[in-house]
C-alpha cells in the first residue's frame, strides 16, 4: 500500500489549498481515509476522516473551513482547505484503514494502518 500526498505550499491567510492523496496497492473503495497534521515538537493532530460510505467528519478546529471528499475511481482522497489561518501551518498526512472502526478510533493515529509521507502547508503573509 502506498499513499502519496500532494498539493501543499505557501498560501496567504484567508486563502485556499486543495490537498490530494493518491492511493495504490489497495482496493481504495474499501478503505476509510483520514487526514492528520503535525508541527515540529507536537503530536500528530487529527484533521478529519471519511468513511467508505462517504460520510465525513472533522475536528472542531477545521469544521466549516475544510472539506474531505473521495473519488473512488481515481483512488484519491482530497482535503479542500478554505479560510486558512496561520495556525493551520503544518505537515499534512493522509492515512488509510480497511477496518470498520468507530469514530472515536478514527480520530486517533491508532485508527490507521497505512500512512503517506506528508505535504507541507504554510499559511503566512
Amino acid at each position: 500500500v502506498q499513499l502519496q500526498a500532494s498539493g501543499g505550499g505557501l498560501v496567504q491567510p484567508g486563502g485556499s489549498l486543495r490537498l490530494s492523496c493518491a492511493a495504490s496497492g489497495l482496493t481504495f473503495s474499501s478503505y476509510a481515509m483520514g487526514w492528520f497534521r503535525q508541527v515540529p515538537g507536537k503530536e500528530r493532530e487529527y484533521v478529519g476522516a471519511i468513511r467508505r460510505s462517504g460520510n465525513a467528519y472533522y475536528s472542531g478546529s477545521v469544521k466549516g473551513r475544510f472539506t474531505i471528499s473521495r473519488d473512488n475511481a481515481r483512488s484519491t482522497v482530497y482535503l479542500q482547505m478554505n479560510y486558512l489561518k496561520p495556525e493551520d501551518t503544518a505537515v499534512y498526512f493522509c492515512a488509510a484503514t480497511p477496518m470498520s472502526r468507530i469514530l472515536s478510533v478514527l480520530i486517533t493515529k491508532d485508527g490507521y494502518d497505512y500512512w503517506g509521507q506528508g505535504t507541507q502547508v504554510t499559511v503566512s503573509s
